[in-house]
């Protein structure tokens, strides 16, 4: 491993001319990178960052990378004036990204870390660049490759040595990030963490606008907001003690048969006009509540597109069930698939119009590859977690790729050396939520790599008004925390992995 990383330190020198040791940050402003320009070099005294006042003193790098006709690429990498871990850490971000993650680079340098951050090739949300296919790549794939790639010739220009490791962390987008580098650029990171990845970002697309048909099938079928409470309500009274605890959370939602039909008024009168005013629903609203559990399947193949959301998750349905569709859902018809601002989500085929939609995205932007051996061959590691009550990206759609993973790999004796994965019960879309949402996974993800300790559980809490309130373990798929029977049952220490 240690030659390796001589041989590649040589090549990026005989590659970028020039590149030695800076004398200092501003200097890095003349370091010559292929298909970039480095567009700033400066010094940030400590505590000069505005929103994070604690920040030791750094060096901020701005770099536009261009490695087609059409890329626009914006990178940053902030570089520890002092005190470097010897360590890189790339980190992703949201949405359609469009922006650099400042808090994300923040957190990165408190820790010691080299970092970098990337827009992914544009700005804002999902728009007119999605008719690019040279953008749509940058965004799928090529500019967290970018960003590595400069990232790390920055460090060795900066430092005067490459890093000895390198990790990347992400959530949401910034998951599916991190996945789509383990399976299309192993030899990029020694360590992943990716947190509720949208791994099959067409899917969920397709799911958001199956959930806005049953919402707006007829005015009977809507389900105001103001509902979604009460359904959740249901639900864990339903299943919340099913593992022998009452907390408001359902450990494991597959094994939870709730079924909103319980809610179905009795009078036909409190199911018509004064159905917002009370708890029950209409029998329009017990089938669009059902649909929101459902999968999107293919009428003429039975292929699951994609799983619905799980029981648990009804506090968050917001998201997919207010009176407009989820934008970010509808922005990827509109403008990567029809081309259309004006494109109206009531008339998509999910029969078809799905082929349309996979022949524009070729494999470019979801991450759903399973072969994930070129990874573990070189030793990576990647830590996968996703919260059970996600209400923006079904947690089904982790475990379906966990599950193709085993059976691509050869089984879970073949995968858990390098890869695990880790469900939050009662978590919502990468933190929040009933369960407990607060843990470290950077921090266990390194005792993997550095030390050989591979995490059979992570310790995580419930905190409120600051303060934690409750602990857990989250346990290793598909082990669960199961309480022991005694104890403070807001104690983790009283729970195990079963």
């Amino acid at each position: 491993m240690a030659m390796k990383r001589v041989l590649w330190l040589f090549s990026l020198v005989l590659l970028v001319p020039g590149l030695a040791m800076a004398s200092n940050c501003e200097d890095l402003a003349s370091l010559k990178l292929p298909d970039a320009t480095i567009t700033s070099a400066q010094s940030v005294a400590a505590g000069a960052v505005e929103r994070a006042k604690d920040l030791p003193a750094f060096c901020r790098v701005a770099i536009t990378s261009k490695p087609s006709s059409d890329s626009d690429i914006k990178i940053e990498v902030w570089l520890p004036a002092s005190g470097w871990n010897g360590k890189f850490q790339a980190v992703g971000n949201g949405g359609w990204n469009g922006t650099i993650d400042q808090n994300a680079l923040a957190g990165g340098v408190r820790r010691g870390y080299a970092v970098a951050s990337t827009d992914q090739g544009h700005s804002g949300n999902g728009g007119p660049w999605m008719q690019s296919a040279e953008r749509l790549i940058d965004f799928g794939y090529r500019a967290t490759h970018e960003m590595t790639l400069k990232g790390k010739a920055l460090v060795a220009a900066f430092y005067g040595n490459a890093p000895r490791l390198s990790y990347f962390t992400g959530c949401s987008a910034g998951g599916r990030q991190a996945l789509k580098e383990a399976q299309r650029f192993p030899e990029d990171f020694d360590g992943i963490v990716a947190g509720a990845p949208a791994l099959n970002t067409t899917g969920r697309a397709a799911f958001s606008m199956w959930i806005a048909q049953a919402q707006h099938k007829d005015e009977a079928s809507f389900i105001p907001p103001t509902k979604f409470p009460a359904i959740h309500d249901a639900a864990l009274q339903a299943c919340d003690a099913l593992d022998g605890v009452k907390d408001r959370v359902i450990e494991n939602p597959r094994a939870c048969a709730f079924d909103p039909k319980v809610l179905e008024c009795r009078s036909t009168s409190l199911a018509a006009g004064n159905a917002d005013e009370v708890s029950c629903l209409s029998p329009a609203q017990v089938e669009t509540a059902r649909t929101m559990y459902k999968p999107v399947v293919n009428s003429k193949s039975g292929k699951k597109i994609f799983p619905g959301l799980e029981r648990g998750s009804e506090a968050g349905w917001t998201t997919f069930g207010s009176a407009q569709p989820f934008a970010i859902g509808q922005q990827m018809f509109q403008f990567m698939v029809f081309n259309n601002p004006n494109w109206d989500y009531k008339t998509l085929n999910f029969d078809g119009d799905w082929a349309r939609v996979e022949g524009i995205e070729k494999g470019n932007i979801n991450a759903m590859d399973p072969n994930l051996k070129p990874f573990f061959a070189r030793g990576g590691k990647l830590i996968h977690y996703h919260g059970w009550a996600d209400q923006q990206i079904p947690s089904g759609s982790s475990v379906d790729y966990y599950q193709t993973v085993l059976e691509t790999m050869g089984g879970a004796s073949k995968v858990q050396e390098n890869y695990r994965m880790f469900m939050v019960p009662g978590m919502g879309h990468c933190g929040g939520g009933d369960g407990p949402s607060t843990f470290d996974m950077l921090t266990a993800l390194e005792q993997w790599v550095e030390k050989g300790k591979a995490p059979e559980f992570i310790p995580a809490s419930h905190v409120t008004n600051g303060q934690p309130d409750r602990t857990r373990i989250l346990c290793a798929y598909p082990h669960v925390a199961t309480y022991k029977g005694s104890g403070d049952p807001n104690d983790a220490s009283n729970f195990v992995c079963k």
